[in-house]
């Protein structure tokens, strides 16, 4: 009996937006029925490019229809711009946490919202998604190394029974574990001397150039996600790798604010900076 959340459970006994839009803007298949999990997402735009309306059908689990269901409410006021950079993590955070068994469900909801809006912007999945590209690792499931490599990357995993979690490759028949683990071990081994190398990039910079380079990631990257709860953030020093920062708007009253810090604001700037640096409020 898998330990679910009282939101998963809520999501699951109450789904929201279960069907299909009429007419709709965007429409994401993704999943195979005979693998266990199949999920439809359409939505409708309206004149200012926001989602208005978002539904799903899916084929799954409890955690499938949760995570579906989750989605729709998480999608329904974005612009395509921000529906976009919708991540599994999202996800998750609306529901407080999925099964590690279960976290599959997550990344299929966000690859349905990207198949859906290929569809809206007239492409196929397959030129908009480097997923699709790439060598067959996973016959079973039909996961390519491509995809194995970005759902590593965005949810920092690092054994092939994580890729398992996440996206099923290797849940069949398993003769293709030890290729998703030297596969994992590249990544990680690169991404080790990338690290080093944007460490020794920053570490070189003028203080100007680094303010320059920091208040960049954070109108680019953070601004927009703090924004979307009421939130905000201003840039107040940068004192070697140590980054200071002003929470503003809600996120100044939030009991959550050491999380924000951490989990938004100093990953963000650790992923498009380098990984020595560290947050502090001011």
């Amino acid at each position: 009996m898998w330990d679910y959340t009282d939101k998963v459970m809520d999501h699951f006994l109450n789904p929201r937006n279960v069907g299909e839009v009429e007419n709709p803007d965007g429409t994401g298949d993704v999943g195979n029925m005979s693998c266990g999990d199949a999920l439809k997402l359409t939505f409708k735009i309206d004149a200012e490019g926001r989602i208005i309306e978002a539904k799903f059908k899916t084929f799954g689990c409890a955690s499938a229809i949760a995570s579906s269901s989750a989605l729709t409410e998480l999608i329904i006021g974005m612009t395509i711009e921000e529906a976009k950079n919708v991540t599994n993590q999202d996800i998750v955070k609306i529901l407080g946490e999925l099964p590690e068994e279960k976290m599959h469900c997550s990344v299929m909801g966000m690859e349905a919202l990207q198949a859906a809006i290929a569809d809206y912007r007239g492409e196929t999945v397959e030129e908009a998604d480097d997923d699709h590209e790439g060598r067959i690792v996973c016959h079973c499931f039909g996961v390519t190394d491509t995809k194995i490599r970005n759902v590593a990357k965005a949810n920092k995993l690092k054994t092939a029974a994580e890729i398992t979690n996440y996206c099923k490759a290797g849940g069949g028949c398993g003769v293709c574990l030890d290729d998703i683990q030297d596969i994992l071990d590249g990544v990680w081994q690169e991404h080790s001397a990338a690290a080093e190398q944007a460490a020794d990039a920053f570490a070189g910079l003028s203080i100007v150039q680094k303010v320059i380079k920091v208040q960049e990631v954070i109108d680019k990257e953070i601004k927009p996600i703090l924004e979307q709860d009421g939130g905000s953030i201003e840039l107040f020093d940068v004192a070697g790798n140590v980054i200071k920062v002003k929470l503003k708007g809600r996120c100044a009253t939030c009991p959550s604010a050491l999380v924000t810090l951490e989990h938004t604001v100093a990953e963000k700037l650790r992923e498009f900076i380098a990984p020595e640096l560290t947050v502090e409020r001011v």
